[in-house]
């Protein structure tokens, strides 16, 4: 008797090393990146060179300590970014509910009962009590990798949780910055406006002093014109003024403040960078977040896919009246050795009238999968055209600094020659009107220029991946 109770646990672990061992015969069927032809992806740009401004920590790629600041408090309170982490730790519970799969379930059950029965003059007269104690189990046998698998897509969920952060970081820094340095250009408009409404209402004040001098070209039709040039350029000042204020607000809850102030520098302190290197389109594959989240969207179908396949396979359990522990007719000596209970139930089951439900289970996987490819491959496609349309209108833009220089250099000598010639009687006010027109015009052109560069530049250190961590 006392042989058997002793081979009993025994044979509990025999069996459970004998079903750790079918576990260890898993179909292998590892994920693989697909193959994708990045050449061209950058249309005309024949970069070889792998170095590339994304790789530059985003401190050291922007220089304005004003700005580094901004970046640092939106990054610590910004609400979207703080949003994205709290979907990390969702990631990381759903992973650690499919890791818990693969161990046993186990409880501590206890059952006391107790049964009275008559005798034959219907006395109630027996009694009889059972009393059991002892650590019950579940435990469903990973064989053929379902669960393994299941868990694989919830890691895959696990890490684009953070890829999806590293995108909300580094949209957020691109977001600021090109706020900041929008910021700065109006900042450099209006300082610009402002000198030219003193011009103007000086110009206004020579007209009105050559027509009281009885300059034949010269008349109250022409001091009312520069007058109107004078105020509708003026009117513009509150334009930019209200402007400001809206944008020093938006940066402002950027950085999960209350709308306020921002401290900043001059536009002219920003220098537009000399040169962006690219790197080569294959590095996008690494580096940019969405391309990344497109891609462990796969991998996590992928793992679904062999998860649903795996289902067709017979399944081993250790159901639920599976115990360990101790058994007897009362509680006088409850806890002897003599009492000692091994009830170990195993289970195979194979599916046979699901096997529509698996087939369209599987179905539905490859379909998903398949999709998840399509999104993927597009998504590089995307994020090539982004990069090259940012970095061809860049260069195109960088063409311009040298004819817009020499555009306003030749507006500002038409103003000064069309107000000696106004003097002279050889010019009449309108030509005087329009060059200092089409000065400012062009003052306020240059600065659109650089704020366009510094923001092409921006937009592509995101574009390609920059900022992210």
């Amino acid at each position: 008797m006392n042989k058997n109770k002793n081979i009993l646990p025994v044979i509990f672990i025999g069996i459970v090393f004998v079903f750790l061992g079918l576990s260890s015969c898993q179909v292998l069927n590892r994920y693989q990146t697909p193959k994708i032809d990045t050449s061209d992806l950058y249309r005309d740009s024949h970069a070889g060179d792998t170095t590339t401004i994304a790789d530059i920590p985003w401190r050291e790629f922007f220089t304005d300590t004003y700005l580094i600041g901004l970046i640092e408090e939106g990054l610590e309170n910004n609400a979207d970014l703080q949003v994205a982490v709290t979907g990390i730790r969702q990631a990381e519970a759903i992973l650690n509910m499919a890791r818990a799969s693969y161990f046993p379930t186990v409880s501590l059950t206890g059952q006391v009962s107790n049964m009275t029965t008559s005798d034959a003059n219907k006395t109630l007269g027996y009694n009889s009590n059972n009393v059991s104690l002892g650590i019950a189990a579940s435990w469903e046998l990973d064989l053929w990798g379902k669960l393994n698998r299941q868990s694989r897509s919830k890691y895959a969920l696990l890490l684009k949780s953070h890829s999806y952060r590293n995108l909300i970081q580094s949209s957020l820094i691109a977001n600021i910055t090109t706020s900041y340095y929008s910021l700065l250009a109006l900042d450099e408009q209006l300082r610009i406006t402002t000198e030219t409404v003193r011009l103007l209402e000086k110009n206004v004040e020579t007209m009105m002093a050559l027509k009281e001098a009885g300059m034949q070209n010269v008349n109250e039709a022409a001091v009312e014109q520069s007058r109107a040039l004078m105020l509708r350029t003026k009117l513009s000042i509150y334009d930019l003024e209200s402007a400001i204020h809206q944008l020093e607000n938006g940066i402002s809850v950027m950085l999960g403040r209350k709308p306020g102030a921002i401290e900043r520098s001059a536009f002219e302190a920003q220098a537009v960078p000399a040169r962006l290197e690219t790197g080569v389109p294959a590095q996008l594959l690494a580096r940019r977040p969405d391309v990344i989240q497109a891609e462990l969207d796969l991998r996590a179908a992928f793992e679904l896919t062999n998860a649903a396949q795996a289902s067709f396979y017979p399944s081993v359990t250790l159901n639920a009246g599976s115990m360990i522990g101790l058994a007897a007719p009362g509680f006088t000596n409850f806890f002897s050795s003599e009492n000692l209970l091994a009830n170990v139930i195993g289970g195979l089951t194979q599916p046979i009238f699901n096997r529509g439900q698996l087939k369209g289970n599987l179905k539905i996987a490859k379909a998903q999968q398949e999709a998840a490819l399509i999104t993927f491959k597009n998504t590089v496609l995307r994020a090539g055209q982004e990069v090259s349309d940012i970095l061809f209108s860049y260069e195109s833009s960088v063409k311009k600094n040298s004819i817009r220089q020499e555009q306003i250099n030749s507006t500002q000598k038409a103003v000064e020659y069309t107000k000696e010639l106004l003097v002279a009687g050889e010019a009449n006010y309108t030509e005087v009107l329009t060059a200092e027109q089409n000065y400012l015009s062009a003052q306020l052109s240059e600065v659109s220029d650089k704020l366009e560069q510094l923001q092409y530049s921006v937009n592509l250190y995101r574009a390609l991946g920059g900022g992210a961590e």
